[in-house]
């Protein structure tokens, strides 16, 4: 069981450049979205948001049915399809195709999954020489870190931040002016394309109608990725499977304005196997990497398995209080926010990270954003019962258990809850001078400790609202004799 990483946490609350970065930068994104979905054109966003759910619930339902028959359609256009059941399985496929092919350099875009799985670390100890080329994730490579946000995953880097990684990594003058930044990393990335012998791009949607793989980009490094190299794999969960092509025309309209408040993103790829008799680009050989890694456990709890309908445009984590404060890092996997908080712990299993699904103040607004109307509260709400249930089957959270049960008499018994009500003054002293905290004991009570690390216990009223009430009608009582 994984504690809290309060040092990473408290280390993103105190950083007063990152949380300037991640407020300034989700806010903007909040902003697009809201303007995008305000503008007349977008009339009909909730209705696109009713369909998006109905398609993503019957396809998940339906899930044996589109993947064989997306399955056929790769296989007809020329593609091979690999189930790997885990990540060991999709990672040691990689590295026996690149043994078998002389694979000596790799460029990649457009994959989560592939950091799911860490395909990176494993190629580059068998000295492939593996280049990621959106922008974000390139910055991030050279820094050495994990991707911040599902969209934008160098959020947290700002220009003189990139100034100091191009400088110390690529050995170039120092540049801040972002234009001529991104000249710079698109000169380097020009070459890797260009001598790239194997291309691995993720998938935004899979067409089980077509066997289409089709990607969602704004700086077109996917299309090189899938185009220049000799050979292709696309990397997808198996829920990005969608029944037909005109379904797309529902998930575009959402996936663009939840994620950057674009209309639609710049480019919309659909690539159809390997390069065909008479085309002029294309690789001669195309592979399609579906994997589970867990989500099968997910599909078997019918009312969490909503959870994989997430088309990860990033709109929960912009919108979370939480997220906007302890910043990407501070999650244990790749998906952070409001969906890693609910996806991680049915990857992983509850007991793993069970602070995870704590992690929100259950606000509500990831639900009220998210373009495929994810129930992410109501998720959050089962895993935490989930997690109850788990703590008691190994005999933890006793105290804690008791005290809820305890608070459960109260509040159910009238009697009861006035007898308390009258005794809430003398814990005043308490509340009020935080000596609290420091009664032997009293900080190891779990949830209690928590709480009080940040604050102090509110301090009752001296008086109770059934007093004052009371003593009011006995005023006017007392008032109306008199006259």
């Amino acid at each position: 069981m994984n504690p809290i990483p309060e040092q990473k946490i408290n280390k993103a609350l105190n950083d007063q450049r990152l949380q300037l970065a991640i407020y300034d930068a989700t806010g903007r994104l909040m902003q697009k979205r809201k303007d995008s979905v305000l503008d007349p054109i977008a009339e009909n966003f909730e209705a696109w948001r009713d369909q998006a759910n109905a398609i993503k619930r019957h396809t998940i339902e339906n899930l044996d049915h589109y993947l064989e028959q997306l399955e056929r359609n790769v296989i007809k256009r020329g593609g091979k399809v690999i189930w790997a059941k885990d990540a060991e399985e999709a990672v040691s496929f990689v590295r026996a195709l690149c043994k078998q092919k002389g694979v000596k350099r790799i460029v990649k875009s457009k994959s989560m999954t592939t950091e799911e799985v860490e395909l990176n670390h494993a190629l580059e100890h068998d000295e492939i020489d593996v280049v990621e080329t959106d922008l974000g994730e390139y910055i991030l490579q050279l820094a050495r870190e994990t991707p911040y946000h599902i969209v934008a995953p160098a959020l947290h880097k700002t220009r003189y931040d990139v100034a100091d990684i191009f400088t110390e990594k690529l050995g170039v003058e120092r540049e801040e002016v972002i234009e001529k930044q991104t000249m710079i990393a698109r000169r380097v990335l020009r070459e890797k394309f260009l001598t790239a012998e194997l291309g691995i791009t993720g998938a935004n949607f899979l067409v089980a109608d077509s066997g289409a793989v089709v990607i969602v980009e704004n700086e077109g490094n996917a299309r090189l990725s899938s185009s220049a190299p000799r050979i292709q794999i696309a990397f997808a969960g198996f829920e990005k499977v969608i029944p037909r092509a005109q379904d797309l025309a529902t998930f575009l309209k959402v996936l663009g304005r939840s994620a950057t408040g674009q209309p639609l993103t710049v480019y919309t790829s659909f690539l159809n196997g390997p390069r065909r008799q008479g085309e002029i680009d294309g690789p001669e050989e195309f592979y399609l990497v579906l994997l589970d890694n867990g989500r099968t456990k997910v599909l078997e709890n019918p009312s969490k398995r909503q959870a994989l309908y997430c088309i990860r445009c990033g709109a929960c984590l912009n919108h979370c209080p939480v997220y906007r404060k302890i910043g990407g890092h501070s999650y244990p996997w790749v998906y952070s926010g409001p969906i890693g908080a609910i996806l991680s712990p049915q990857f992983h299993g509850v007991t793993r990270d069970p602070w995870l699904p704590h992690a929100s103040s259950l606000c509500g607004a990831c639900g009220e954003v998210c373009p495929v109307k994810i129930e992410i509260p109501k998720i959050l709400l089962e895993l935490r019962h989930d997690i109850a249930e788990e703590k008691e089957r190994q005999g933890e959270g006793r105290i804690e258990h008791l005290g809820f049960k305890a608070w459960a008499l109260v509040m159910s018994n009238p009697g009861l809850w006035k007898l308390a009500l009258s005794g809430a003054p003398l814990t005043m002293p308490a509340t009020q001078n935080g000596w609290l905290r420091s009664v032997p004991g009293f900080m190891k009570l779990g949830p209690i400790a928590a709480w009080l690390s940040q604050r102090d216990l509110p301090a009752p009223a001296p008086k109770s609202f059934r007093k004052l009430w009371k003593e009011r009608q006995e005023a006017k009582a007392a008032e109306g004799k008199t006259h």
